[in-house]
């Protein structure tokens, strides 16, 4: 006999998402995903100055922030013909990078951590066996037996109030929990030391974009100048601690985050063979080394792997009409041309039609419109974004950089490369990526540094930045890869003035709606046949849709014509 099971809001991601999920004989038979937030920017950017976009989508949320910015300056240059100086792009680069660490980091932590470890388990440990194995997996310092028996005493203080504070409500001693105390008081040290260590990465942000979480861009360039003995600028000192947050950064990665990544996998190898879904895999490509028109010197090779088969990358064109197309067959949105219809970017329309039932109600209608996600389809296909499909299509292109840290990850855990199409392997990437970022980060600095000893310290192009210069219409489109997968902006510019604007964030492309073929995206492919022993604890469930790291917040919620909340949702714990 089916159980629907409704979980909404799940909680720890950025934004709100309701996953219904019929579960057969302890699994998931069929499983629908629904955004219940609308995201309306593209309308708030019409008729506004191009040059100016970048500030309104990088509010697009305060989690991936400057991915969204960064594009959006992409896809205007695009537009325009204009080439950035080598420094702005390499500052880019080290923004990127800097956001990648901050966010695979927190979101190992203190987004999916909890879907593993079990923190009131923690407190059975022995902290002299858990300094112990932690001396043999990492030389991090803070590994004492003091240090884990103090850290044991303070959570103990939390449980015996019946507070716990930011681990309230948690599924812990559910049977899905398999981690030994030790390494569950592991991994609860280091969340709480993740903590205190993700505020200080970020710093580079605002040295080079003046703040943080919403750091500046500038079409043309970057907004800092350089000058190594002036007061204000970048100068020397700034560099030197840019340089030190970056092998802090690095340090931070290879001594805690992966040693724990490593251990907690060793104990969930099956979910090795748990949440594979599509098997579909695209990546647009990031990291430019020798500027962005040179898609060859991507550090992430762009690519699109079709039914796993890693044998073959298939390019991807983000300008023809037939390879990126976006449906509303499943949404609550309505187009011009019909419901069946699919546009590219370019013509993309964003008209609000919610047809859903009013709140509350206990179930979704999912034979009618039942998300405000449209649908993408790359050459009708539905697709899985994210950092395993950068590091499979990296890995399937035969970069040593890709193939040594994916190798060395199999082997030591002692499984096979399939295990890589999973919840566990979707996982094992974000980390297996952050060791590459941190070391290409270095790469870039370096590189930086040399310019400027050479004295090239140009930071902009603006040859273009006069509107009178511009043709009386262009289109461009911006691209790149966001900690959660691809993300690509398209512009249309009439007259100086934005005429379209369309994003395609990578939440879209996972947590999308069925299509007008009845295709499943990631999220529901993903979480069809994951075991879950008890459906008021589905924690099993959590851990498949948590290793997308889901992020909706390219979205604003919903008021009525008088500016009125249509609903609230109170949540509670977890």
């Amino acid at each position: 006999m089916s159980q629907r099971i409704v979980v909404d809001p799940i909680t720890r991601i950025e934004g709100h998402l309701r996953v219904e999920a019929d579960i057969e004989n302890g699994k998931i038979k069929d499983a629908y995903s629904s955004g219940t937030m609308v995201r309306l920017l593209e309308e708030i950017l019409k008729g506004r100055d191009p040059r100016d976009a970048w500030a309104f989508v990088g509010r697009v949320c305060g989690v991936c922030t400057s991915t969204h910015s960064l594009v959006s300056v992409r896809a205007v240059e695009d537009a325009l013909g204009i080439v950035v100086p080598p420094n702005a792009e390499l500052v880019r680069n080290l923004m990127f990078a800097t956001l990648y660490m901050h966010d695979h980091v927190v979101h190992f932590y203190h987004l999916h951590a909890m879907d593993w470890v079990d923190v009131v388990n923690a407190l059975k440990a022995d902290p002299k066996k858990t300094s112990e194995l932690a001396q043999s997996i990492s030389p991090w310092p803070k590994s004492s037996p003091g240090y884990f028996s103090d850290l044991q005493k303070r959570i103990k203080k939390f449980v015996d109030s019946g507070q716990l504070g930011i681990f309230a409500n948690g599924y812990w001693g559910h049977p899905a929990y398999k981690l030994p105390a030790e390494v569950n008081l592991i991994g609860l040290a280091h969340y709480l030391e993740a903590l205190e260590w993700q505020k200080e990465i970020v710093k580079i942000q605002a040295i080079f974009g003046g703040k943080n979480p919403h750091p500046n861009y500038l079409v043309g360039g970057m907004a800092c100048a350089v000058g190594l003995d002036e007061m204000s600028g970048i100068n020397a000192e700034r560099l030197a601690y840019v340089k030190q947050l970056l092998d802090d950064g690095k340090r931070f990665i290879e001594q805690v985050y992966i040693p724990d990544l490593m251990a907690v996998a060793s104990f969930y190898k099956d979910w090795g063979s748990i949440g594979g879904g599509l098997g579909n895999y695209l990546v647009y490509g990031d990291l430019p080394t020798n500027g962005f028109g040179d898609p060859k010197g991507f550090k992430f090779p762009a690519g699109a792997i079709l039914n796993k088969d890693i044998s073959k990358i298939h390019e991807v064109d983000l300008r023809k009409d037939e390879e990126v197309q976006e449906f509303v067959t499943n949404s609550w949105y309505s187009y011009e041309g019909g419901k069946d219809v699919g546009l590219h970017p370019w013509k993309g329309e964003s008209k609000i039609n919610y047809t859903g039932p009013k709140p509350p109600f206990k179930n979704l209608n999912t034979e009618e419109p039942y998300s405000y996600l449209k649908t993408p389809r790359w050459k009708g296909h539905a697709m899985e974004v994210g950092p395993l499909s950068r590091m499979l299509v990296g890995y399937a292109s035969g970069r040593p950089e890709f193939k040594e840290v994916v190798d060395k990850a199999l082997k030591d855990l002692g499984v096979p490369v399939t295990a890589l199409f999973s919840t566990l392997g979707r996982t094992a990437a974000r980390g297996l990526e952050s060791v590459l970022v941190a070391e290409w980060a270095l790469e870039f600095y370096n590189q930086l540094i040399a310019n400027i000893k050479n004295g090239d310290t140009r930071m902009a192009e603006q040859s273009k930045f006069d509107p009178s210069t511009w043709e009386k219409k262009s289109i461009g489109v911006g691209y790149g890869e966001a900690p959660r997968g691809a993300l690509a902006h398209w512009i249309n510019i009439e007259d100086q003035k934005i005429a379209n604007y369309q994003l395609v964030v990578p939440t879209t492309w996972n947590a999308s709606p069925r299509d007008a073929k009845g295709q499943r995206s990631a999220y529901e492919a993903a979480l069809l046949d994951t075991p879950v022993a008890d459906p008021n604890q589905p924690v099993e469930l959590l851990r498949t849709i948590h290793s997308f790291d889901p992020c909706m917040a390219c979205s604003v919620h919903l008021y009525d014509e008088e500016g009125k909340h249509l609903s609230r949702i109170n949540v509670v714990g977890e």
